[in-house]
């Protein structure tokens, strides 16, 4: 698949290229695994002088070589002598840049904390006595949340307050998710769009896979995601893994339960059988896993409160595939892909609300979009969309049928909360489905 979108951090990344010209500039890039971090730093190799080095779980030894050898391939940077150490690269790279501008990236930072835990002190001590009399463009690269927001974000950390710009890259846009799928699939229907956003979230690399697999209607998707070596089935745990290490088990149970609709703590604790409070905040805040949402209009501090997976495809993965799993080790993926058909148009309609949420906050002038349940969870608004400037809203019931949408329904939910918005000049209430997508 072709390159797509990311102009605005193409845009970035080319001013602090420039802005690096005159002093070594700091940046930290931050993604999901599959995110396509690494096609958009190898995008911007084609216009500056780039030396890009992924950073393995080697021996310090080892990977210094290896970096030695790039360095003089790249960039003509001869080393003579064996170094032993990252610092003493480190070193090099910073001497070098005094005299050469350059972008050096090390792909998978993080990794460099299973190398030897003391190279981000190396880097914070080096950095600080070069950055000002050289020209580098340094990218520090990272796909494990948890890492690397402890390695920056975390004030008792040597590289705490170094970064000069973060670029968090994010899934694609519902509008180039929409351009993809048309170039691919002329002719496609809103469920051959929706299977695509329920699988991938936009997800860069998910994309291109079932792309250009030829996977480009739902069927070929559900087919493709659930047969024998789709690389969508070890997808989840991997990704779980490579966050959690060892200790995963119940963090995938607390996963799987929230996919499955137990959104409430109570009801995870009841099943987990103990208090579940310090995983989900983990899982939210240390490792991005899983979003904390209140209803619209709640008051700061409110109990009322659902756990949701926002990543579509760990959503999928969570639902289907693991607790599945001994069909895909018994090989029998045709009955994974029944399943998935049987429960698909249920599933579907809540990834619907979500990706209306998401549509709107894109694409529309509003400043908050959410959705509404009162304590009881119950009376629920999927869409609610506000715009405190120019004093409008809209609310908004979600179906996957048009002929479902039940105006009157709507009315009631609405007078229930209608105090609320007693500032919006405007409020309109409608029906979306699948025809609006």
């Amino acid at each position: 698949m072709k390159f797509y979108d990311r102009e605005k951090e193409l845009e970035i990344l080319r001013k602090n290229w420039a802005k690096s010209a005159e002093k070594s500039l700091f940046t930290v890039l931050i993604g999901r695994r599959r995110i396509g971090k690494t096609a958009l730093l190898l995008k911007m190799e084609q216009e500056q002088n780039m030396l890009y080095l992924y950073v393995s779980k080697d021996n310090e030894r080892v990977l210094v070589e290896k970096f030695q050898k790039a360095a003089e391939v790249t960039l003509g940077l001869r080393i003579f002598g064996k170094l032993e150490t990252f610092a003493q690269f480190f070193e090099q790279i910073m001497e070098y840049g005094k005299e050469h501008h350059f972008t050096i990236v090390f792909d998978e930072f993080q990794n460099f904390l299973k190398v030897n835990p003391a190279i981000p002190s190396h880097i914070q001590d080096i950095w600080d006595r070069y950055h000002e009399q050289t020209t580098v463009n340094f990218v520090a690269c990272g796909s494990i949340y948890s890492m690397m927001h402890k390695i920056f974000d975390n004030n008792d950390e040597p590289l705490y307050g170094r970064k000069d710009c973060e670029i968090r890259l994010k899934p694609f846009r519902i509008s180039v998710i929409k351009r993809i799928l048309q170039d691919h699939n002329p002719n496609y229907t809103p469920d051959d769009l929706l299977c695509l956003y329920m699988l991938t979230g936009g997800v860069a690399k998910y994309v291109a896979q079932l792309m250009d697999s030829g996977a480009t209607n739902k069927n070929l998707m559900l087919k493709w995601v659930t047969d024998i070596g789709s690389p969508f089935l070890s997808e989840g745990k991997e990704l779980v893994i490579s966050e959690f290490g060892k200790d995963y088990s119940n963090y995938l149970s607390i996963l799987q339960l929230i996919a499955g609709g137990m959104t409430v703590q109570s009801q995870i604790d009841d099943i987990i059988g103990k208090n579940t409070g310090t995983y989900l905040k983990n899982l939210d805040e240390d490792y991005n896993f899983v979003s904390k949402l209140h209803p619209m209009f709640s008051k700061p501090g409110s109990r009322n409160v659902r756990w949701c997976i926002e990543d579509c495809f760990l959503r999928f993965w969570f639902r289907f595939i693991l607790p599945n799993w001994n069909l895909v080790e018994m090989e029998r993926n045709e009955l994974l892909l029944e399943i998935v058909e049987r429960y698909y148009n249920d599933y579907t309609g809540l990834i619907l609300e979500q990706y209306f949420r998401q549509k709107i906050s894109e694409e529309e002038r509003v400043t908050f979009v959410g959705h509404y349940w009162d304590r009881k969870g119950e009376n629920e608004i999927d869409v609610i969309a506000l715009n405190d400037i120019d004093r409008t809203a809209l609310v908004a019931e979600v179906k996957r049928n048009a002929a479902r949408y039940d105006e009157r329904l709507l009315q009631e939910k609405f007078d229930s909360i209608k105090s609320n918005f007693g500032k919006y000049k405007e409020v309109k209430l409608m029906g979306l489905s699948m025809d609006d997508m």
